[in-house]
């Protein structure tokens, strides 16, 4: 009995083993057919068995458009860079929200420069590595003339918020602006400025590009009116004290100040310090994000060139700054205006062109410096009615803000 006992279990062992190889083989099979179908779906799609995204290879239909940037996200300039960081997401999340451009998304990245160009080249290298098609550019000129010299190798189409340095659109074809140019601001500083007073004083950055193309206009406008102004100068290892500067212009009505607002903070509290408060402080799109660092003690009238009014009564505006205060509990700054601008253009430009078949850095660039130049391509956007031309630059109109 025992023997037949074991006869019987060895037999029905066999035969559950056998059953279980039957079916360990089908699933097998099974298996092995998926992986073969997904292998195939991979390799083909709708641009030609084109790979994804990534080292500006072409990406699938339906996928992500990948916008990259850099900007100052520490340091001393960071607060440019957190706005257009913030505008520029703002309106990424708006854009996806609404169904994207051409069936894709939008996918919006930012490396931090710490506004140095080194760190904009090497944040360029790894937005083009996580498959960066095309990009706003950098927040801070020095930084996107480095970013715009590997653009321009590339191809790669980008429209920087910011950078407003002239040697930014001379990088390349495919380098364009949503802010004024330096020479724009120094121009039209010099006319409001002859316009309403006789004492001009000047003190600009002798190290910063942004600052030296701005007052280099100023100072060829000045000349071609034949108006007198006093001028001192401050360079990056002397921009803590500004005493013998503010000393230098104390009889001025007027100092013109084409730098960015820490430092702007700082003539300010060297005025309130020497008591000299009736003298106006004027400056361009750099004194966004002074007003809230201001010494307690100024009591300067203090104006800045903007293209942006969070006050102003058109209807995008007031729902860019109510979405905008919204999302980050703050009111947006000029820097998240231009960034907030950029992005809904290059998803207009997206709309009027369609999104291209082969979505690499070549094509998208051509196609897109295409468009932005035909002349009835045109964007109304928070900052103004734009337009652009072959040189890179944008035509709209500034408008005079008081900050104090």
């Amino acid at each position: 009995m025992r023997e037949r006992a074991d006869m019987m279990h060895t037999q029905k062992k066999g035969k559950i083993m056998k059953k279980s190889r039957k079916i360990m083989s089908i699933v097998l099979a099974a298996v092995l057919a998926f992986a073969m179908f997904a292998l195939a779906a991979c390799g083909s799609s709708d641009n030609g068995g084109a790979a994804p995204a990534g080292s500006g290879s072409a990406a699938p239909a339906g996928g992500e458009i990948v916008i990259g940037s850099t900007g100052p996200l520490t340091g001393d300039a960071s607060s440019y860079g957190i706005s257009v960081q913030q505008g520029a997401q703002l309106a990424v999340d708006e854009i996806n929200a609404a169904g994207g451009v051409g069936g894709y998304t939008l996918k919006f990245s930012m490396k931090d420069d710490k506004a140095a160009a080194a760190d904009a080249s090497t944040g360029y290298d790894l937005l083009y590595d996580e498959g960066m098609v095309i990009s706003i550019g950098s927040v801070t000129s020095g930084s996107c003339v480095a970013f715009g010299q590997k653009a321009a190798q590339d191809g790669l189409f980008f429209i920087t918020p910011s950078a407003s340095s002239a040697d930014v659109v001379a990088t390349g074809d495919t380098a364009f602006r949503v802010c004024f140019g330096d020479p724009d601001q120094g121009t039209l500083a010099a006319e409001e400025l002859t316009g309403k007073f006789t004492k001009i004083g000047c003190i600009y950055d002798t190290s910063d590009t942004y600052s030296t193309g701005i007052y280099a206009a100023f100072e060829e406008a000045m000349k071609a009116k034949g108006v007198e102004y006093e001028v001192r100068t401050f360079d990056a290892d002397n921009k803590k004290d500004f005493s013998s500067q503010v000393e230098a212009l104390k009889d001025c009505e007027v100092i013109f100040c084409p730098f960015y607002y820490t430092e702007a903070s700082l003539v300010a509290r060297a005025c309130a310090a020497k008591e000299l408060d009736n003298i106006v402080l004027f400056g361009c799109d750099g004194f966004d994000g002074l007003a809230p660092i201001l010494d307690e003690n100024v009591k300067n009238p203090i104006s800045q060139i903007t293209p942006f009014d969070a006050e102003g009564t058109e209807e995008n505006v007031k729902s860019f700054v109510e979405a905008y205060e919204t999302k980050y509990g703050a009111t947006p700054d000029q820097f998240a205006a231009d960034g907030y601008d950029a992005i809904y253009v290059i998803a207009e430009i997206f709309e009027k062109a369609g999104v291209p078949a082969e979505l690499d850095i070549a094509t998208v660039g051509e196609l897109a410096t295409k468009t932005i130049t035909d002349p009835s391509f045109s964007f109304n956007g928070v900052t103004g009615s734009m337009t652009w031309d072959a040189t890179g630059a944008c035509t709209k109109v500034p408008i005079i803000k008081e900050i104090n």
